[in-house]
């Protein structure tokens, strides 16, 4: 029998109207303006990613696919048995049932996933296609501190799961504080597995995030359509576009919200100017050299055990275990 928990662990998607508000208030009055990444994953967000990783320009996903349906096996075998898989921003889990497949008497799969749709659906699937793996589904939001539930029976390691290239989104003092937080959720004997986009030539990267279909663009400016609804804001989409920019200096993508003209926009009883082509920074996107990441890791206390890479080296995966381990 598969065992599936029920949901109601703990439900994080969606912060009271107050603290959204408060922090768009805040975000806006900041100097240069910024608003969080998170507010991107509403239900259309999230369906709207998933449209981005099909654009022939997003090579991100098609790199990890294909890295994945070659070493699989060999992750697994690293990873080795009885392990049991947290995965941090599950969505629709698509690359996790490769990893799945092979994986040698997983003890349980625990997808934490902030937007409840997605993960149900995933985890209906799941229990299809894997119908003697325990599931234990948690509706949370990852980077805040989680209550893994209890497991069907003790794991030889725990192991967390970050594929795609999240941890780009992160700026180097955030990834640090998100890599030792993962670090202590892991334990003593556990590790993470964790995709890294690699660095590579500029205009490659800058039209993954430039799609021609324009996708992304609809993407980023759906983060006003949700604070229009959510807070009673009344962005105007006419008056803002989307602008990703590579810098490699700090080697990251740098997304914002331009407004293409002098306005004035309602957020709550506070009215916010904004001056034609200001921008407001709604994301960043890191890219690392396999040197890169391994100082970041060692910030967090932790190693670099295996990388795994596509033929064309554009996408890594590599596996972490805490650096006193690798010491001995």
């Amino acid at each position: 029998m598969n065992s599936v928990q029920a949901f109601g662990v703990s439900d994080d998607r969606r912060p009271p109207m107050n603290d959204l508000l408060e922090v768009a208030q805040r975000g806006l009055g900041a100097s240069p303006k910024r608003l969080p990444s998170w507010l991107f994953y509403d239900e259309r967000g999230s369906a709207l990613f998933e449209r981005i990783c099909e654009q022939p320009e997003y090579y991100l996903t098609r790199c990890e696919l294909a890295l994945m349906d070659e070493h699989a096996g060999s992750i697994a075998d690293a990873l080795g048995s009885d392990v049991r898989l947290v995965e941090y921003g599950s969505g629709h889990a698509h690359k996790t049932s490769m990893l799945l497949q092979h994986l040698h008497q997983p003890v349980a799969y625990v997808p934490v996933e902030i937007s409840a749709d997605p993960l149900r659906q995933s985890v209906q699937r799941l229990a299809r296609e894997f119908p003697g793996l325990p599931l234990q589904p948690l509706c949370a939001d990852f980077s805040k501190p989680l209550r893994l539930p209890i497991p069907p029976r003790a794991p030889r390691r725990t192991v967390l799961y970050f594929p795609g290239s999240t941890i780009g989104n992160f700026d180097n003092r955030e990834a640090a504080v998100l890599l030792r937080k993962m670090r202590n959720e892991m334990g003593d004997a556990g590790g993470i597995l964790i995709g890294v986009d690699l660095k590579k030539e500029t205009a490659l990267i800058e039209a993954a995030y430039n799609d021609r279909a324009g996708v992304t663009a609809e993407f980023t400016l759906n983060m006003l359509v949700r604070l229009n609804r959510e807070i009673g804001s009344n962005f105007e989409l006419s008056g803002f576009g989307h602008r990703a920019h590579y810098n490699p200096m700090a080697g990251r993508i740098e997304t914002h919200i331009v407004s293409r003209r002098a306005q004035q926009v309602r957020i709550g009883r506070a009215s916010v100017a904004l001056r034609e082509d200001e921008a407001i920074q709604v994301e960043y996107s890191c890219k690392y050299s396999l040197e890169d990441f391994a100082a970041l890791a060692a910030k967090a206390g932790l190693a670099v055990l295996r990388v795994w890479t596509d033929a064309q080296r554009m996408f890594s995966v590599q596996y972490l275990v805490r650096a006193s381990m690798v010491a001995r």
